[in-house]
């Protein structure tokens, strides 16, 4: 268990916090200035008019009917494929917007809407979700993080100005939310939250119900169950009473089960009134006929479709068994690890892991979904910050053809250099001589970080991996801008950065699953209230 400083005597340092949230809250308004996906692209638009449309199907329509379809609800045009709470959402926001502005959620006559204000509007309600759920949830972490860390072994990375600011800047979730147009900071805040219950609180029931309210904002958040489900199982065999084992492990997973099966029937009450209706939503969330990838994904299924069309081969039944079982089989060495050797340490890395290989290998997977990913390395980064860095700019790369489509190569070239400037700074910050290119260096990195304690052969390894990774990512995406592909291939550079990501990948959950097995077991251990 780690060590824990006297509460009284806790200060946190917050030298560069408030300049830092407010250049994080800066870029994400300098971000949204820019287009949103499918910008005056009709007929469909794009992912901001799919949110815009459900705000109207959620003011307008009874909520039996928004998974349904309808004379008044076309699920062909962006019917609703999100769980019950993002529907929520979409409604609470709809009925502002129809105070503000009905016609931007006037039934039918509203597609394809818009004006200014309703731009303004739309942004401001991914500013304000982002506020409330994304960034609150990052502080606590990370003021957990440097609470529980002794001064000695302190490093500026676990500082929690500098370790906010750095999450708050990972340009993924910004290019994304703000310029491309979602709200996953909604789900991926409540997905920290029930993460903080974990790994601070040790809250096992507060935990259950924010990881399920996350799910049911966003049914990506699968990526994130089985950590959860191994690690709270194993807690209930963890005798910490004088009850006898049994009537102890039946209480504490009675718990959890009265957590999950409560939130599920709180959520889900208003839409529900047969079994038909559960079906036709579980329909809805998981299409299977959509296919196993859309775009190019940088997972293992798109990559292998350049040399064996999948779809030609098998069908989509065939494709779901063959995804599931893969992805299992990728999971298990670190699901398992976590149940039979079980530490608090182990399950962020568990996280990276298990998300890692339902991205490399699951059904439907979008390019998106590396956000789901990349958050839990934000917040592994304080422990191994070299290899997190790479990972978290590979992982923005992995996107550019999204980002280019929506007129975003500046955005992603200025929050690049932003994030990669204030991690120099960090650097600097720690007393060592550094420089902009000392980033580069797995020795200056970890020395300043105060972590692992490789060898000289392993760190020079992986400073010249990193560096001539950075140079593909610079060629390929020089590629794509200045070089026209040959007709019959057009999309060339986008699978040519689908793979090359991949690849990547690959040696990430290869990498992380080492460090995962690397940590020794330590059992959980309640913590005493103080008294004063």
């Amino acid at each position: 268990m780690s060590k824990r400083t006297d509460p009284d005597k806790f200060i946190v340092t917050k030298y560069v916090l408030y300049p830092g949230l407010l250049l994080a809250l800066l870029v994400r308004c300098c971000v949204a200035a820019y287009p949103y996906s499918g910008r005056g692209a009709p007929p469909m638009f794009g992912d901001f008019e799919a949110q815009r449309h459900w705000q109207e199907v959620t003011v307008h329509t009874p909520a039996r009917d928004w998974y349904r379809n309808t004379t008044h609800n076309d699920l062909q045009y962006w019917g609703l494929d999100y769980p019950p709470l993002s529907a929520y959402h979409s409604l609470l926001l709809g009925l502002v917007a129809d105070w503000l502005e009905p016609e931007s959620v006037r039934l039918f006559a509203s597609r394809g809407y818009e004006s200014e204000t309703h731009e303004t509007f739309m942004r401001w309600t991914v500013f304000l979700s982002d506020l409330y759920f994304y960034v609150t949830a990052v502080l606590c972490i990370c003021i957990h993080m440097e609470r529980v860390t002794s001064k000695s072994e302190l490093s500026v990375f676990k500082r929690t100005d500098v370790s906010t600011v750095i999450c708050l800047l990972y340009p993924g979730i910004i290019l994304i939310d703000h310029g491309h147009f979602q709200y996953n900071c909604v789900s991926l805040g409540l997905f920290l939250r029930a993460t903080f219950f974990i790994v601070a609180i040790e809250n096992d029931i507060m935990a259950t119900i924010f990881f399920v309210l996350a799910l049911n904002y966003k049914q990506m958040e699968l990526y994130h169950a089985l950590p959860f489900f191994f690690y709270l199982l194993r807690k209930c065999f963890i005798t910490v009473t004088n009850e006898s084992s049994m009537a102890h492990l039946i209480y504490r997973f009675t718990k959890l089960a009265i957590a999950v099966i409560g939130t599920f029937s709180a959520v889900w009450y208003p839409l529900v009134h047969s079994w038909d209706d559960v079906l036709q939503i579980l329909h809805r969330l998981f299409p299977i006929k959509r296919g196993v990838f859309e775009d190019k994904v940088s997972n293992v299924w798109c990559s292998a479709n350049v040399f064996v069309k999948l779809k030609h081969v098998y069908n989509n039944e065939e494709m779901v068994r063959m995804c599931v079982m893969s992805t299992l089989v990728a999971c298990m060495p670190s699901c398992l690890d976590l149940f039979f050797r079980i530490n608090r340490k182990k399950f962020v890395l568990c996280l990276i892991n298990v998300s890692l290989a339902f991205f490399l290998f699951s059904y439907q997977v979008h390019e998106k979904s590396i956000l789901l990913v990349a958050i839990p390395v934000t917040i592994y980064l304080p422990d191994d910050p070299f290899t997190s860095l790479w990972f978290l700019l590979l992982s923005t790369f992995s996107m550019l053809p999204l980002l280019l489509k929506d007129g975003l190569l500046l955005p992603l070239l200025c929050t690049s250099s932003i994030y990669l400037s204030f991690y120099s700074i960090a650097l600097h910050l720690s007393g060592l001589e550094t420089n902009i290119f000392s980033v580069l260096s797995a020795n200056t990195v970890y020395e300043a970080a105060k972590t692992k304690s490789y060898n000289h052969v392993v760190m020079k390894l992986f400073s010249t991996m990193f560096f001539f990774s950075l140079q593909g990512m610079i060629l390929l995406g020089l590629g794509s801008l200045l070089v026209k592909p040959p007709p019959q291939y057009p999309d060339l550079f986008p699978l040519l950065i689908s793979m090359y990501s991949c690849l990547h990948f690959i040696f990430f959950l290869i990498y992380f699953t080492y460090c995962q097995l690397q940590l020794p077991m330590c059992l959980p251990v309640q913590l005493k209230v103080k008294k004063n």
